[in-house]
């Protein structure tokens, strides 16, 4: 999580021999799903929505953060407000915490978030939840009570460190130990703090969690990296995956039958596979890549065919945008609705990583990137467009069909063969294009998204309307 501003339970057998998977079905592994992120949407809202989010193909909805936070700008619901606005806020807010315990204002009560696990056992979505024990808020004197007296006191809530400013993000001892973005830094390796977090995330598996974001994961030290004055052992993700135990205290699901993953923006001393030995990992730089070819119209702007990553791509969660490159820096938030749709579809279409999409706010335009501007409002209508779903739809239909990425038109167009089951095709370009490039479909016509495409001796033709997608089965 990068900022504008300042800048219960079934104990685990054998802890310290689990083994950390991917996990979406327990009984089954498998990379055929997608998540939708509900960013900054109500628990009311995420259940009233849990239907149509079903219907459109999604495994999993994940949360904006559930936990007790910081109140800021007169709890105002606006998601970013300007000097003058009738209604202020700030989104970022509920990524202060001043306690861990199930809801707060801009997202809803413990008895709201209930109701939404309830909707989402009903039409059998999973939800994630975003969580953040790296930090407090920045006015750490808004933590609240009950999280001092768990830690033993508020000055052993932080790292002796966790006051001074980071500096250099590459220094892992910085990174891990220090204050980022003018949040303090907790003391993750204090057990009585472990304890006490784990209550949380426990209470949230109580009620039907099954998977986990975790905000800021590259500033929690791996055991590898430096200690703090105030740590005996980097061993917060050891305790997090179920590996250990805390004073009598576990995660209460299996580390295997929950989707975890944690938000490791990449950089030039991220230990990205090291992270990866404990849970899934963000592919930021793929997205970055992604874009680039999505702004300049050529699949050839840059290397699709790599993961930029060290782990491997099935320890991925992917996207064409988060919402950091949407609300900090807007560092994607000029890329149309379409040029994202296209960028969805060849994303989702690959064999590897889980994809995630992010939901822009309701009304948002590329001149108004806050849109209707309220936090707990639905996002825009993108995340059930029918392009988006045929995708969602068309990544399950093609479980275990080994992948084929193919270009055509000097890359203004490709495709995303899976076997020979089907074939997710792109126009990445705002013109339209008319393709004569080999496949592995069977020969045959097929029609999809209003057009027609035909299949001679592996030689597939017809003609691609401008920044659209094409998803066809196989006869």
């Amino acid at each position: 999580m990068k900022y504008c501003f300042l800048t219960a339970a079934v104990l685990l057998a054998a802890l310290t021999n689990c083994t950390v998977k991917p996990a979406h079905l327990p009984s089954e592994p498998t990379e055929d799903d997608v998540i939708l992120h509900a960013w900054s949407w109500s628990f009311d809202t995420i259940a009233a929505n849990m239907k149509e989010i079903a219907l459109a193909g999604y495994a999993y909805v994940q949360t904006s953060p559930a936990n007790t936070c910081f109140v800021g700008e007169g709890a105002g619901l606006a998601l970013f407000s300007q000097p003058g606005d009738s209604v202020m806020g700030k989104w970022y807010y509920y990524y202060q915490p001043t306690d861990w315990k199930i809801g707060n204002y801009l997202l809803g009560s413990r008895s709201q978030f209930k109701a939404m696990m309830d909707s989402a056992a009903k039409y059998n979505v999973k939800v994630i939840v975003d969580v953040l024990p790296n930090h407090t808020a920045v006015d750490h004197t808004a933590v609240l009570p009950d999280l001092d007296a768990a830690v033993g006191g508020h000055d052993k809530l932080f790292h002796a460190n966790g006051f001074t400013d980071i500096t250099d993000y590459n220094d892992r001892y910085q990174c891990t130990t220090g204050k980022m973005g003018g949040l303090p830094d907790v003391n993750t390796e204090n057990p009585d703090f472990q304890k006490y977090y784990l209550a949380y995330v426990n209470d949230l598996l109580s009620l039907g969690v099954r998977g986990f974001r975790y905000d800021t994961a590259k500033h929690i030290g791996l055991p590898s990296d430096p200690l703090d004055s105030l740590a005996e052992r980097n061993n917060f993700w050891d305790v997090a995956t179920g590996r250990e135990s805390v004073d009598g205290v576990a995660l209460a699901l299996p580390a295997d039958s929950l989707f975890i993953y944690g938000e490791v923006l990449q950089d030039l001393n991220v230990k990205e596979d090291e992270y990866a030995e404990y849970m899934l990992v963000t592919g930021s730089s793929y997205g970055h890549a992604l874009r680039k070819v999505l702004e300049q119209g050529n699949f050839d702007a840059d290397s699709l065919l790599s993961w930029h990553h060290k782990a491997s791509p099935d320890r991925l969660v992917t996207w064409v945008e988060s919402h950091d490159t949407y609300a900090n820096e807007h560092e994607s938030a000029a890329l149309t609705d379409q040029q994202i749709r296209i960028g969805w579809v060849f994303l989702a279409a690959r064999q590897h990583g889980t994809p995630l999409f992010f939901s822009r706010p309701a009304g948002s335009t590329r001149q108004n990137y806050w849109g209707r501007n309220r936090v707990g409002a639905r996002g825009n209508e993108e995340f059930k467009h029918p392009e988006v779903v045929a995708v969602n739809k068309f990544r399950r239909a093609m479980h275990g069909q080994p992948e084929n990425v193919v270009k055509a038109n000097a890359g203004a167009v490709a495709g995303v063969e899976r076997g020979k089951a089907g074939e997710a095709l792109v126009n990445f370009t705002s013109e339209p294009q008319s393709v004569d490039m080999p496949t592995s479909l069977p020969d045959g016509s097929y029609a999809a998204n209003g057009a027609e495409f035909t299949v001679i001796s592996g030689s597939l033709k017809g003609t691609l309307a401008p920044l659209t997608s094409y998803i066809l089965y196989a006869k």
